[in-house]
């Protein structure tokens, strides 16, 4: 069992499997992209597969999220999403992609395992997509979603970051359009993780933005913490519901008190929280042949010492000095 010293217990693991983008977010990257991971520095997929059988078999995870940068970019992945499958007992498998490329990938993925995705798209016109990310997709994601949903895998969820000046009005229609395709969207706020170090409290769309937005075209009714459980989006009902609305508010409403999550970065880190400064090396252990017991061992030593918050409220806090790609989200 992965338990820190506040009681909390690791059940969700974000599995980082490259740190390579094909797109250039502003909120991420710079327009020239990132000295990327060199391959030997790389987990292999056989490592990959071991990590996550060790966190099923032996320290209690249930729900493992396969991240990026973008994930779809691993040449193994439909191979690693099958063998997990095959594991004992069967661990949830989702995929957070920016959806580019999984219009070719998703019937390959469902007939993997793949139980569902979670697609960023941030905005619902191609101009402004091309601003945000520095690339020319829009339609491939688009497609890519719809993929998805006819693949089966669903929930599709949707992750939407809004930005002063670019973004920002678009609230309302990009929860009438999820509600139209019968998506689930989440906001999330803004996070200070981005390469460039350029992220400011200062005019972020907060969650309490989001909500008044929202609130000009739909009535929302809170779905109740016993609904959330320790999932990170605090939900509401959309006019009534069936269709819900969530708002993951990392920076103004942490939910660090019920975090279950623990992550691995793309070069076998254990990193605690999005916003750790610290991270306990597996890659080492599993290159020198460690038994599975001395790495279960490792990585609950790392868990016990988890913080109790993510520090943002703090003044004297220092943004990680690896960005998202880097560390999966």
């Amino acid at each position: 069992m992965l338990i820190d010293t506040y009681g909390r217990v690791a059940t969700d693991l974000r599995v980082s499997l490259t740190d390579r983008c094909n797109l250039r977010c502003t909120y991420c990257m710079p327009e020239e992209g990132l000295q990327w991971l060199a391959k030997p520095d790389l987990l292999t997929d056989d490592e990959i597969v071991r990590l996550v059988r060790i966190a099923v078999t032996e320290l209690g995870v249930t729900e493992v999220r396969f991240t990026g940068g973008e994930p779809l970019l691993r040449p193994g992945l439909v191979g690693i999403v099958e063998r997990c499958a095959a594991l004992e007992p069967r661990p949830r498998m989702s995929l957070t992609t920016n959806g580019i490329g999984l219009k070719r990938t998703a019937t390959a993925l469902k007939a993997a395992g793949l139980d569902r995705v979670n697609v960023s798209l941030d905005t619902l016109r191609p101009e402004v997509f091309k601003t945000l990310t520095r690339r020319d997709r829009h339609h491939d994601v688009i497609d890519g979603m719809a993929a998805a949903r006819e693949a089966g895998l669903t929930p599709v969820k949707v992750n939407a970051v809004l930005m002063p000046g670019l973004n920002e009005d678009e609230a309302p229609d990009l929860l009438a359009w999820a509600v139209e395709q019968g998506y689930e969207l989440r906001f999330i706020e803004q996070m200070p993780l981005d390469a460039q170090h350029g992220w400011k409290r200062e005019g972020m769309i907060t969650a309490g933005d989001i909500l008044e937005s929202l609130r000009t075209r739909f009535e929302l009714t809170p779905e109740g913490s016993d609904e959330r459980g320790s999932a990170p989006a605090e939900r509401w009902l959309v006019d009534g519901g069936p269709h819900t609305v969530g708002v993951i508010a990392s920076v103004t409403r942490p939910f660090c008190r019920a975090c279950d999550r623990t992550r691995l970065t793309a070069d076998g880190q254990v990193r605690t929280c999005l916003f750790a400064t610290e991270e306990t090396d597996l890659r080492a252990a599993l290159r020198s042949e460690a038994a599975d017991t001395e790495i279960a061992d490792l990585w609950k030593k790392a868990m016990w010492g988890k913080k109790a918050g993510s520090g943002l409220d703090d003044p004297s806090f220092l943004q990680p000095e690896r960005p998202m790609s880097a560390i999966g989200g």
